[in-house]
């Protein structure tokens, strides 16, 4: 745990007690401040409370009038479309609002760290796609050189469960947009842009909050290093915010499908292979075609991301290569399944926006395509032109028969995951792949996209015997 620091002997609300929330709770006492903890779920206030939290209704008149800061879980709405309540309260109240990537920031210095010959660091990574596997990939590939490396955030543990980090120690993090956006401290000493893609646009009132919510990661503490994806236009402005000539090499540009020119520190995948040239030259490149764990040029994206990564912290070339092709992969994101008479199966149900969708039939020739779900805002037109690999789609959700309409490819209402993969199944060829990658979030059929994944894997394999 990382003891918050700075709140000795003060209240602090927390709204929100979830795995964030309750993890904040714990910090925050361990750092000797005063939890005072509010969720409008009786269950989630009984299981806070059963860990001996003070409990209080923030919706209250005058519940901040001895409050120092309110820390908000990152589900909770502080702005757009509208403030929660609580939020607002105590915004009018005068009380700071910080979440726990703040918190974890500003407390996992100790003053230990100065009997360090090598002070430990912090790599975060923020974008729409890819940050998941970029996390886990890195930290493979840290593991692998024999670093002490703990990966938190939106994967694996809260912030503030994690261990307090040894002498040369990495903490890896995954963060959203809905952290980057509220935290009052942001400082990792390297941060790492993967790309932009519409997403979660009512939360930032359009694309541009968006991509301002993830550009704070770069902008509010100055990061030692930046590794940037440049295959979108807001990717091509931030590196040029972050640079300051064209020799920077503080900023190390990364393309998926395009050699990057110039004399600064680029990183680039095309055709399978990834390369690294620095000040004109080559100083690196891997063979990426073979690796079972990253198929397709959205993971080579993933994997120059967590290569460059890996090349600020100090690491070679061919140790990273050999870390490369051990990769297992994550499950849920281009994850194999099986493999019977020909056909693949694979499951990407993290697949949920229109852009993880295109990537994902990217990167096979023949697709039986399973997909559908609770459709996200920006529609489904960015699919258009990007299924040519699709020999038909069969179309999952309570509005499949919508979802449907907007695709241009052959498509079969199948409505649930038993009936697509059977049909999905009975139609497949030997050379085909059954995938499934939703281009839509889960919540109308099922809890999150891990469940539907289950799903999925659980219908082949019962199918497959």
């Amino acid at each position: 745990m990382i003891p918050v620091q700075g709140f000795s002997g003060a209240n602090v609300a927390v709204l929100g007690l979830g795995r964030s929330g309750l993890a904040a709770a714990r910090a925050l006492r361990a750092g000797a401040a005063i939890p005072v903890c509010w969720d409008d779920n009786p269950a989630a206030r009984e299981a806070a409370e059963a860990e001996g939290f003070a409990c209080r209704d923030l919706h209250k008149q005058g519940a901040f009038d001895d409050i120092a800061t309110l820390i908000v879980s990152p589900g909770i709405a502080h702005l757009y479309p509208k403030p929660n309540p609580a939020v607002r309260a105590a915004l009018d109240a005068g009380v700071p609002v910080d979440n726990d990537i703040g918190l974890f920031f500003r407390s996992l210095a100790t003053p230990e760290w100065d009997n360090f010959e090598r002070a430990p660091r912090v790599v975060a990574v923020t974008g729409s796609n890819g940050k998941s596997t970029t996390v886990a990939l890195l930290h493979h590939i840290l593991e692998s050189a024999g670093k002490e490396v703990q990966m938190a955030g939106n994967i694996g543990r809260g912030v503030l469960d994690i261990d307090p980090p040894g002498e040369g120690g990495v903490v890896v993090l995954e963060l959203s947009s809905y952290q980057t956006e509220l935290a009052r401290s942001l400082t990792p000493d390297v941060a790492v842009f993967t790309n932009l893609s519409a997403d979660h646009l009512d939360r930032h009132a359009g694309l541009g909050g968006y991509f301002a919510a993830k550009r704070r990661l770069f902008a509010e503490g100055g990061p030692d290093r930046a590794v940037i994806g440049v295959d979108e236009e807001e990717g091509v402005f931030l590196a040029g915010q972050m640079s300051m000539g064209a020799s920077d090499d503080r900023v190390i540009r990364v393309s998926s499908g395009r050699k990057l020119g110039g004399v600064g520190w680029n990183v680039f995948a095309r055709k399978g292979f990834l390369s690294e040239y620095r000040k004109g030259r080559q100083a690196g490149s891997i063979d990426l075609r073979e690796m079972t764990g990253l198929p397709g040029a959205h993971n080579h994206q993933n994997a120059c991301a967590a290569y460059a990564a890996a090349r600020t912290l100090g690491l070679a070339p061919r140790m990273i290569e050999g870390a490369l092709e051990t990769y297992p992969g994550l499950p849920h994101r281009s994850q194999p399944v099986a493999d019977a008479g020909g056909v693949r199966y694979v499951n990407d149900s993290k697949a949920t926006n229109v852009d993880s969708a295109v990537k994902a039939l990217s990167a096979f020739k023949k697709v039986r395509w399973i997909c559908g779900g609770l459709e996200k805002d920006g529609g489904l037109d960015a699919l258009k032109g990007a299924t040519g690999s699709v020999q038909k789609a069969y179309v999952i959700g309570r509005e499949a028969a919508h979802f449907a309409v907007q695709l241009d490819v052959e498509t079969e209402i199948c409505g649930t995951m038993a009936v697509a993969v059977e049909r999905a199944m009975a139609d497949a060829q030997p050379g085909e792949v059954v995938l499934l990658a939703p281009a839509a979030a889960s919540f109308d059929q099922y809890d999150s996209f891990e469940t539907r994944g289950d799903d999925f894997i659980a219908e082949v394999t019962e199918r497959l015997g």
